[in-house]
């Protein structure tokens, strides 16, 4: 075990010796759902080409509206790794630097316990001939998942619950030992300070897996004591939630007690929230409710910039008023990074993180991976503003 935690230190010692920060991480979030997980095989797409089948479905809903959407470079498998080398190098070669994967632990009902989709990752970007070259890290996606969620088409109006992501000790102590295990030694996994980075996504569903609040802190207390022995200074605990949203008093109080009993250490919005059809009202929306959430708390708060919104695909009820259809375009979204890109320039004290909503979100509208629209489009911004 010596031996284990030594060679982890000096892989973390020779990765910091070779490989420099980046000025900012330009990070997109990875949605790893298009290829034949077993989990979603078995209950969610049955065709055996992931969350492709669903999203091959869209159907347009009002006059002009996008779907279903195509990708300009046809529908590849996550967990293919000449598919991910191909994003590596789109990625890299237009300023995007980091993945942050979407990383699932789920209950189904027939009591399987464990990872869900994690091959796009394993496979698929550990995989790629060129994976050292890019950043990543995960994001504890531990949400609920409805049976008809992810897929309306094989389970209509079934809103049971399908997928339970909460946790007791004994999971949680296969999921530390895994995550360090797999990812936290690797050279190019995201370290502050040199402590990895672990986003997790509900804090409050994270607290429900154990009986009181006062074990929930003590397992997420392991965990920083798990990463410790492995060699790390620490556990850099980032809280992504959904979309942001305006901090009410009782909001408040309830995430400072949340950030003091499970120690977190910085948020991230997975969307950066305050939706509106009019793509530059939402923005707007979205930088009042940064600041404001910046001015509320004391940790760190790195800003996010959506693509747009349309998860039509998923809920046959949708229609004009919950879509993005208008001012989203590639050259809105490219003024919006400037002001996210300036916000992380206005915070010296912090690391300088700028989120994107999201490489691969097909499916919600979200999309910075070309497509037949808006061709590089998106990617071309990001290149503008923060080059190669």
């Amino acid at each position: 075990m010596k031996n284990f935690h030594f060679t982890v230190l000096l892989l973390a010692l020779l990765a910091a010796c070779t490989q420099g920060k980046p000025d900012y991480y330009v990070c997109a979030y990875v949605w790893p759902s298009c290829h034949d997980d077993s989990l979603a095989h078995a209950w969610i797409w049955p065709q055996g080409e992931g969350e492709w089948e669903v999203i091959k479905q869209g159907d347009p809903r009002f006059e002009g509206h996008y779907q279903p959407r195509r990708p300009l470079l046809g529908y590849g498998m996550d967990d293919d790794p000449e598919v991910v080398e191909q994003w590596i190098q789109l990625a890299l070669s237009h300023g995007v630097n980091t993945f942050i994967y979407d990383w699932y632990w789920y209950t189904d009902p027939n009591g399987y316990h464990g990872p869900f989709l994690e091959d796009a990752l394993d496979k698929g970007f550990l995989g790629a001939p060129s994976n050292r070259k890019m950043n990543f890290y995960l994001m504890y996606a531990n949400h609920d998942v409805k049976y008809n969620y992810w897929n309306p088409h094989k389970w209509g109006d079934n809103t049971d619950r399908l997928f339970n992501p909460r946790v007791g000790m004994e999971d949680w102590k296969k999921i530390v030992d895994r995550v360090i295990t797999q990812y936290f030694h690797l050279p190019n996994y995201v370290k502050i300070d040199g402590c990895p980075v672990f986003a997790m996504f509900n804090a409050d569903i994270f607290k429900q897996g154990f009986s009181t609040e006062e074990e929930a802190a003590e397992a997420m207390a392991y965990f920083r004591d798990q990463v410790k022995k492995a060699g790390f200074p620490g556990l850099h605990l980032q809280l992504t939630p959904g979309g942001g949203s305006d901090p009410s008093p009782s909001r408040q109080e309830h995430m400072k007690d949340n950030i003091r009993l499970l120690g977190i250490n910085s948020i991230a919005f997975y969307n950066m929230g305050g939706f509106n059809c009019d793509y530059i009202i939402h923005n707007e929306n979205a930088i009042r409710m940064r600041n404001n959430t910046d001015a509320a708390y004391d940790i760190p708060l790195f800003p996010t910039v959506s693509i747009g919104w349309d998860d039509s695909p998923r809920f046959p009820a949708k229609g004009a008023q919950h879509v993005t259809r208008f001012h989203n375009t590639p050259e809105v979204f490219g003024s919006y990074l400037e002001t996210a890109k300036a916000y992380a320039d206005a915070h010296p004290d912090q690391p300088r993180f700028v989120m994107i909503n999201a490489w691969n979100e097909w499916v919600e509208g979200s999309c910075l991976l070309p497509d037949r629209l808006n061709g590089y489009g998106y990617l071309e911004q990001v290149k503008r503003i923060f080059g190669e």
